[in-house]
């Protein structure tokens, strides 16, 4: 039996993955979870065969959650499932150490498929996400997304969201003074000067929705 932990903030969306990957019969949801804290938490307390999770969550987020369990079990296999598929944020997710990455546009037996792979030790990239990675953006501004560090990457759309330096601070256990610091480094980077222009851009590359800003 695979047992499986399930962190999305949308009680509706995980009720729905949850019956999904239930009808599977060798798959079981061990354990669900709302936020980036609650869902470290319950790794730690009964570790799944995979972690199933959503990127844009409380309590730090999903790429915060990646690298706190591979810290403490660098073996983890991570599943993420978004809603957004842009190269530079599929990207950062990989390299954060996720095993496998599918859009919430994604057929519904892809979830199983993905679960499955990633137990048996393989990796599983969504059959629609494949031809958008391998694109390369003429403009400088997806080069210059790919140039942020994971850190740097996490605060970027966090602060596109609309969240405050204070609150980045507060969510990644960071000092304001650093997140600050790297506010500072994140914009020279994108070559932007303001905080519209930062979410502008963000939304240009997919990273958020429209809505959201």
């Amino acid at each position: 039996m695979i047992r499986v932990l399930l962190a999305d903030d949308h009680p509706v969306v995980r009720s729905g993955y949850l019956r999904l990957l239930e009808q599977a019969s060798d798959i079981r949801v061990i354990a669900e979870a709302a936020t980036g804290e609650a869902a470290y938490g319950a790794f730690v307390a009964d570790p799944p065969d995979v972690l199933a999770t959503d990127l844009a969550m409380p309590g730090g987020g999903g790429l915060a959650l990646i690298r706190r369990v591979l810290l403490r079990a660098p073996a983890a296999r991570i599943l993420v499932f978004s809603m957004y598929d842009s190269p530079p944020l599929v990207r950062q997710a990989l390299d954060a150490g996720a095993r496998g990455f599918l859009t919430k546009a994604a057929a519904p037996q892809s979830l199983v498929d993905a679960v499955r792979a990633l137990h048996a030790g393989e990796r599983y990239l969504g059959a629609d996400l494949a031809a958008c990675l391998l694109q390369r953006d003429p403009a400088h501004e997806a080069e210059r997304l790919a140039e942020l560090s994971l850190r740097e990457f996490e605060i970027f759309r966090m602060l596109a969201l609309g969240h405050s330096p204070a609150e980045c601070a507060q969510a990644l256990k960071l000092s304001p003074k650093t997140v600050s610091n790297h506010q500072t480094v994140i914009k020279e980077k994108l070559g932007v000067t303001t905080s519209a222009a930062l979410a502008h851009l963000a939304i240009r590359h997919r990273v958020i929705g429209s809505a959201l800003v």
